[in-house]
């Protein structure tokens, strides 16, 4: 079967073939049987339900994905994601209170069969059991570029984990800090990763969610910054609707986002 991907936004991981489009329906279009509508973010809906009706002039049409709560019980590398990432397992057994995946996924499920891709989008791929993360490490070993994006779970990193993942070739690996009662895990884990550079170890840190005031963020991304991890700072965003935080918020995501911005803050080269 043809079919179109289309997509509300462009981002870092939208597939770039000839059957994936950004937004309206071009002048000369390709054949196809359908047309799925991809939309992630909750915000996008809108959007994507207008671009359902755009496309559908044309083509049969299907909307979903993560934003109508699919589950995403398959997946079919360079489908919904550009080629190269990939999901070997869903769902998290977590249930934080800021993240939507158990809601939307439910439990973790590992995926039987494997795919191939260096960039790997596990929610909790940590939590796997071990005979799945062998798989996955073997599977990685024939991989360049290997990026862990998906999140590392401080709290489940073992050292035999630690030591597989530094025999591969990483570029870099996302760990997350989003209380402050998460730094002492976030410390353990850079123990046992031993001497890696600041540029491989990431953090997600999340921002302003339950009342948190800028001061104790910047507090916040600094203990992230001094446990030896480079902070990825991110804006609580609720489901339901587009939070419009003020420009002293925006600057300080920013700022704790871009690599050369953290480096002339704190006047030091990465180790």
């Amino acid at each position: 079967m043809r079919i179109i991907r289309v997509f509300p936004r462009r981002t870092n991981f939208t597939p770039t073939d000839d059957m994936a489009f950004v937004g309206n329906p071009p002048m000369i279009r390709p054949e196809a049987d359908e047309v799925h509508i991809s939309c992630t973010f909750t915000w996008d809906k809108p959007r994507a339900e207008y671009l359902a009706q755009a496309w559908g002039q044309y083509y049969p049409v299907k909307l979903g994905e993560p934003a109508y709560d699919d589950p995403c019980n398959g997946f079919t590398p360079g489908m919904y994601i550009k080629q190269g990432v990939t999901f070997t397992s869903r769902g998290c057994d977590n249930q934080c209170p800021w993240c939507l995946v158990p809601k939307r996924e439910g439990k973790l499920r590992p995926y039987k069969d494997i795919a191939d891709g260096n960039i790997l989008q596990d929610n909790n791929y940590l939590q796997c059991n071990l005979q799945h993360r062998f798989k996955v490490y073997q599977m990685l070993m024939c991989q360049h570029d290997i990026q862990f994006t998906g999140g590392l779970d401080s709290r489940l990193l073992t050292q035999e984990d630690a030591d597989m993942i530094r025999s591969l070739s990483v570029r870099q690996m996302f760990f997350a800090c989003d209380t402050k009662y998460d730094l002492k895990h976030l410390i353990k884990a850079k123990q046992l990763m031993g001497d890696l550079s600041r540029d491989k170890l990431r953090c997600y840190v999340l921002l302003a969610f339950n009342g948190q005031t800028i001061s104790e963020a910047i507090e916040h991304l600094e203990n992230v910054w001094n446990a030896g991890f480079m902070p990825f700072a991110q804006l609580y965003q609720p489901p339901d609707h587009l939070i419009k935080y003020s420009q002293e918020w925006r600057d300080l995501q920013r700022n704790w986002q871009r690599t050369a911005i953290m480096k002339t803050i704190h006047k030091q080269e990465f180790n």
